[in-house]
């Protein structure tokens, strides 16, 4: 796919290098937070121009949220991901498809999608998906497509399974535990016969996925011709309702009718003083280590043939994880469990002698995590935001930074640095903010002077999210861990961020030497 959304001729620098943790900076933002005539972001015409900004600007990198399908009783939260594999159809452009005269302007399929809300995508997502199905069944679902055939046999080891899942779950729901046992348990005559009688659905899901995966690489190929590498994230756990855990239940703690013996989560901590309850099936790691950890090797190697570098999510899982008993009655009633951190990285580097990798290792860290990341070389994540507390051991002071790992200002999860001023922030804390830059902070200038605080640290890499670009408040929040409402629905109004965000963006990166 070509890059038809370019905005001048491309600008190539000395392309940092995560691996090696070049000097430099870049911004986070979601692709379903960018603005789209058609409610959500998607992978269209604002993302090409996104990129084309973050270059002059002087940005190496974009920092983007799991790229999964999503579930809409899960509010589309994308760390409850329906595949590891997959990705979101609800990222396709309508845009992108007229272009490559997949679809028509005008499509009648396409004035609903223009009349939903990115606030309203839970009612919205079902609409788009009827599109694209229409899409899909009008070029014949790929028929006579090299490109679309070549796609299917290079991704068979998870497509096929991805696709019988979506199709089955149209009628029967993504909570697999409830469809007929013989389905459940995958017998092979069943699904033999399942996959004819939902030929046309299951060819559907695939010829979608071609769609989803051809924008991407225009996407991510218009990147690396602008010098912005893409930092993807990898979840640490699927949903329980997805492909991954019913094509693979040998590789979860499952009991007898398939449903999970324990689930994942972590104790309390700074977002919840009864800890997170995630919910999802925690891993049998004694099984995967039996099979080499190619499911995992696999699934990394899917995810850095889409992305330049990965931030890996719940990093200190590798080394124990949180097992909660299914009917426990809060997360408080888990307990940690060894897992083979070492084996598995070795297993990746094995593959992949330098894993271009993020560990994010925010909360309780116990030393053999910074072990293993310090045996195989991965940086970890540091927040400003959290370095305003009186502990003098804190490690995201601005005094406590160091070179060899990624500074943020905040997460996905923390609040905007201006909500978090204005309404958590302590007299205290503002006393240590007033000494860290020199003067007296303000509300409307909190969040670029963390910036100009963080750019100007010596961490090799920072990254700001767009809301503190912007200075955004409260509002523009993306999560709040522990609850389930109102999460993941933010996204830019049509041009920001505006020509004076990203001048200042450049003459403070500039100034600061990235």
């Amino acid at each position: 796919m070509a890059s038809a959304f370019r905005e001048g001729p491309a600008i190539h620098r000395n392309e940092p290098c995560c691996r090696d943790f070049c000097r430099a900076s870049g911004l986070l933002l979601h692709i379903t937070s960018l603005p789209s005539r058609f409610g959500a972001g998607d992978l269209g015409p604002e993302a090409f121009r996104f990129v084309t900004s973050l270059s002059k600007a002087g940005q190496s990198f974009w920092q983007v949220l799991p790229l999964h399908p999503t579930d809409g009783g899960h509010q589309h939260s994308p760390y409850h991901a329906t595949s590891l594999f997959a990705l979101n159809p609800l990222l396709i452009s309508p845009d992108l498809l007229i272009r490559d005269g997949i679809i028509e302007e005008g499509h009648p399929g396409m004035q609903p999608l223009a009349d939903v809300e990115w606030g309203g995508l839970i009612s919205g997502a079902p609409i788009k998906l009827a599109f694209l199905r229409t899409a899909a069944r009008e070029n014949h679902c790929g028929r006579g497509d090299a490109g679309f055939e070549r796609f299917r046999k290079e991704n068979r080891e998870w497509l096929d399974d991805y696709a019988i899942f979506s199709a089955i779950a149209r009628s029967r729901g993504v909570d697999w535990s409830a469809w007929p046992q013989d389905i459940r348990g995958r017998e092979p005559s069943v699904l033999e016969r399942i996959a004819t009688e939902l030929e046309p659905a299951v060819r559907e899901e695939q010829y979608i996925q071609y769609l989803a995966f051809t924008q991407w690489d225009g996407l991510h190929r218009h990147a690396r011709n602008y010098g912005v590498q893409i930092i993807g994230d990898l979840p640490f756990y699927p949903a329980y309702e997805s492909a991954d855990v019913w094509s693979h239940p040998d590789l979860f703690l499952l009991d007898s009718d398939g449903r999970p013996a324990a689930v994942a989560g972590v104790p309390p901590d700074y977002f919840s003083s009864t800890g997170q309850w995630w919910g999802n099936p925690v891993y049998r790691w004694e099984e995967i280590e039996k099979q080499g950890f190619s499911w995992w090797v696999d699934r990394v190697e899917h995810m850095f043939r889409l992305c330049d570098c990965l931030r890996f999510d719940h990093f200190r899982g590798l080394q124990a994880f949180w097992k909660i008993p299914a009917g426990a009655a809060t997360a408080r009633e888990g307990s940690w469990v060894r897992a083979p951190g070492h084996a598995l990285l070795s297993s990746l580097t094995s593959k992949r002698p330098s894993l271009p990798l993020i560990a994010e290792d925010l909360g309780t860290i116990t030393p053999d995590v910074r072990e293993l990341m310090a045996h195989f070389g991965i940086p970890g994540t540091r927040v400003l935001q959290f370095g305003f507390d009186p502990d003098p051991g804190n490690p995201h002071a601005p005094g406590a930074i160091r070179e060899d790992v990624v500074l943020y200002t905040g997460t996905h999860d923390n609040n905007t640095m201006r909500g978090w001023f204005e309404e958590e922030a302590g007299p205290d804390q503002k006393e240590r903010i007033t000494a860290a830059l020199e003067k007296v902070p303000s509300s409307p200038e909190i969040a670029r002077d963390m910036i100009s605080l963080a750019l100007g640290s010596p961490a090799r890499l920072v990254i700001i999210p767009v809301q503190d670009l912007l200075c955004l408040g409260s509002w523009a929040r993306m999560n709040l861990p522990g609850t389930t409402e109102g999460n993941w629905q933010w996204r830019l109004l049509p041009g920001e961020p505006g020509a004076d965000d990203w001048t200042w963006l450049l003459e403070n990166t500039t100034r600061a030497g990235r």
